[in-house]
């Protein structure tokens, strides 16, 4: 049975059938996308109740930002060694080492707020090692997918499929983080989510039969030759380029709305969600007590957005070979800006979480469709840096984006601050869809 999806660039329609999921056939990775996808609903659980004991401990939406751009310090001398490491060692072992990390820096913040030790520079400082440990688990793990699949026939559905694994996790993890830290406080959100990352760890080590790629590769090259060679060839190559660019505006302008989403779900869309939280504290009257129900809007809102994504993601993945993914990756840079403006906007609770839907769809065609085509331009032994170059750049204006915008927020409203940046985006969307119609036709 199939499911009707979106219109292809050519006319024709796309299915949702066995074929969307076809890089699950692969072993290694069929169990990477298990042990990834509850991993990631852990982390996605962490991220939202980090942004409640944040805004609880401070009431500012510049912490908000300032969180964001700690983690960010790390990720500049890090990540294009980390692409160089990718390149050049086993790409299994890097993530398995980044993860076990990322476990460790949970637990941490897990005990410190059961405790009730945890400070505002406890946060900051567990994001800078977080920041660190993902700049280099990053470009690893976005290089690994190709051997996962054992080769590139399968890499577009695989990265499709990455997506949605990433957006599921995006839209299960508030929810539950929203309920539990309702229920319970953050500190059990951080600690379901070390739990989740024996998930991941465990993947990895029942992995077996990696292909020769993602062993050691030009041991002999010193690193800082190595990452020179790759940074050569993405400032070398124009569609690489303009595809980075893309990202790296909507990252600085557009993606800041995650950061400033407490400040929409607990103060501009309060009263309307007002009916939405009574509900569910009503309903689990005798069961617990709401000890955070500010908690509630927001998980709703990046559920949503996560739900949306999803969606897309699938239909990313099911895109046929002779699709023109340049026309969807323009689509998308043109509408999620759009949709971000409306959601600036509102002040309707039901009204925004609509807009989130197609927020979070147009965010995932954009980002998704982008990766897939640098993969598929890169050169197998370039891809590692190369990854590490596209996530440095998103790293690094998504954090600084979040700073930006928590201190435009703090000064001017955070719809002030989500608009106007929506509106830039907006326009270099259509600038680089008029200057660069090669980019359209890219497949």
């Amino acid at each position: 049975m199939t499911i009707k999806s979106l219109p292809s660039s050519g006319g024709r329609v796309l299915w949702l059938g066995k074929g969307t999921f076809r890089a699950l056939r692969h072993r290694n990775y069929r169990i990477w996308f298990i042990g990834q996808t509850i991993s990631l609903i852990g982390t996605w659980m962490q991220t939202m109740a980090q942004q409640v004991l944040v805004y609880r401990l401070t009431g500012s939406a510049a912490a908000l930002g300032i969180v964001s751009f700690v983690g960010l310090i790390p990720v500049i001398p890090l990540s294009f060694w980390a692409g160089s490491l990718a390149d050049r060692y086993p790409k299994q072992k890097v993530v398995l080492y980044a993860q076990m990390g990322m476990m460790v820096q949970a637990i941490a913040l897990a005990a410190l707020t059961w405790l009730g030790m945890v400070q505002i520079w406890h946060v900051y400082l567990l994001s800078f090692l977080f920041g660190a440990l993902t700049a280099i688990d990053l470009p690893a793990r976005q290089a690994f997918t190709v051997d996962l699949v054992e080769g590139k026939d399968d890499l577009t559905n695989a990265i499709g499929l990455n997506s949605a694994m990433f957006n599921l996790a995006r839209a299960l993890g508030p929810a539950l983080a929203g309920m539990v830290v309702a229920a319970t406080g953050e500190a059990m959100a951080f600690s379901l989510n070390a739990v989740t990352f024996l998930a991941v760890i465990g993947s990895l080590l029942l992995m077996r039969d990696l292909p020769d790629s993602s062993r050691s590769s030009h041991p002999q090259n010193g690193a800082l030759r190595h990452m020179v060679e790759g940074m050569r060839f993405v400032f070398s190559n124009r569609s690489i380029g303009v595809l980075i660019s893309l990202v790296a505006v909507s990252a600085f302008l557009s993606m800041p709305f995650n950061t400033l989403m407490p400040v929409f779900g607990g103060e501009i869309l309060k009263e309307s969600a007002a009916p939405v939280v009574a509900y569910f504290c009503d309903s689990a009257h005798g069961l617990f007590q709401c000890q955070a129900p500010e908690a509630l809007p927001l998980g709703i809102l990046l559920t949503t957005v996560g739900i949306g994504a999803v969606i897309a993601a699938l239909s990313v993945a099911s895109l046929p070979a002779s699709a023109r993914r340049g026309h969807w990756l323009t689509f998308g840079n043109l509408a999620f800006p759009t949709l971000l403006l409306g959601f600036a906007l509102s002040r309707s609770f039901l009204l925004s979480v609509l807009l989130m839907l197609g927020v979070g769809f147009c965010f995932v065609l954009q980002n998704a469709l982008a990766n897939t085509l640098l993969q598929i331009a890169s050169p197998d032994d370039l891809r590692g840096r190369v990854m590490s170059f596209y996530t440095m750049t998103f790293q690094v204006t998504m954090r600084l984006g979040g700073l930006q915008a928590g201190l435009v927020a703090d000064w001017l409203g955070a719809p002030f601050s989500i608009g106007v940046g929506a509106v830039v985006s907006l326009f270099y969307g259509l600038f680089v869809a008029l200057r660069f119609p090669a980019v359209r036709e890219m497949k």
